[in-house]
């Protein structure tokens, strides 16, 4: 019955990818780079399309505020699963200082974890993939019966466009209970082939760093995804970096904890301890116009200031019991 299910949920898909009008891709603007983006629309024809699922970079990380530095509020702090909660698995806002230990995951493979003392902005998701990526972490609070590998398997899967029904049945079945089959369908619409040995590095000859490293390890996630053999450790090695990480090229110095001033009217930051979980607080000043509103934790990616290290989206499930 589950399989006769699961069939009939991507036969929709399909379905709906057939009818969809095809359209063409081109290459990013790589400024900077003088005639090379010529060369690579030759070499790469696939790996660099003109807009990756999400675009959300440090530029629209535009909230930060330098003058909260130190900052500490004088409530005594709350856990935010003492809040109402709303459909959308995020939490309706009162004045007070909140705090949650969530699950967060990596939106950007081929870039170092968290680390080094590097602080984190908000900003909000953008990109093609934008409503498939923020759909997944917000249902998953209603499925807390998925495990969080799992979502992130899902989630780099849409970031390294690898092709949904070459997936695992498991994560089949994630997709379709995460996503409609209009999203599974836009988002086959937008899959490229996997790619491995000599046609993957033929496919990245004359790609510049870091682009080269980011579609690397999307290149070798979609084989990784789409192949029976590879488990999750192996596949978080080739999308989480370690080592020391570079200062990434457009990097802003932002320390540890730096408070970011949402525009609905709250402030909140966000301390990783690993690309999987993130300490969010949240801070709503007595009279603020957030009273009321709803803080959605799938809108929220802590933008790090070093653009060497990883975006990470945030979720309502919390990591641990609070």
């Amino acid at each position: 019955m589950r399989n006769s299910i699961l069939k009939h949920s991507f036969a929709a898909a399909c379905a709906l990818l057939l009818v969809a009008a095809c359209a063409d891709t081109s290459f990013a603007q790589l400024g900077g780079l003088g005639g090379l983006g010529d060369k690579l629309k030759k070499k790469t024809p696939n790996l660099l399309a003109e807009k990756p699922p999400i675009t959300t970079s440090l530029p629209d990380a535009r909230w930060g505020d330098m003058s909260k530095d130190g900052f500490t509020p004088r409530e005594p702090e709350r856990s935010l699963l003492t809040l109402q909660r709303t459909p959308n698995g995020g939490f309706v806002l009162q004045p007070g200082y909140y705090m949650m230990q969530t699950q967060s995951y990596c939106l950007h493979a081929g870039t170092h974890g968290p680390g080094g003392g590097d602080g984190y902005l908000y900003a909000p998701p953008k990109g093609p993939a934008e409503d498939a990526v923020i759909s997944i972490v917000r249902n998953s609070v209603q499925h807390p019966e998925i495990q969080q590998h799992d979502i992130q398997l899902l989630l780099w899967a849409i970031i390294a466009r690898a092709k949904f029904e070459d997936l695992s049945s498991n994560l089949k079945s994630t997709a379709t209970r995460l996503l409609t089959p209009r999203q599974l369908a836009s988002l086959n619409r937008n899959a490229l082939d996997a790619l491995s040995g000599n046609a993957l590095t033929d496919a990245l000859g004359g790609v510049p760093e870091p682009l080269r490293q980011v579609a690397q390890a999307e290149a070798q996630l979609r084989q990784m995804l789409t192949v029976p053999g590879s488990s999750y450790a192996e596949m978080e090695r080739v999308a989480v970096l370690g080592g020391a990480a570079p200062l990434g090229p457009g990097s802003q110095e932002v320390p540890s904890g730096r408070w970011s001033l949402h525009p609905d009217g709250y402030y909140v930051r966000y301390i990783p301890s690993g690309y999987s979980s993130t300490r969010v607080e949240i801070w709503v000043p007595q009279g603020s116009p957030a009273v009321g509103k709803e803080y959605d934790p799938a809108t929220h990616i802590a933008m790090p200031g070093n653009t060497a290290r990883q975006r990470l989206i945030q979720s309502g499930r919390p990591q641990q019991a609070q």
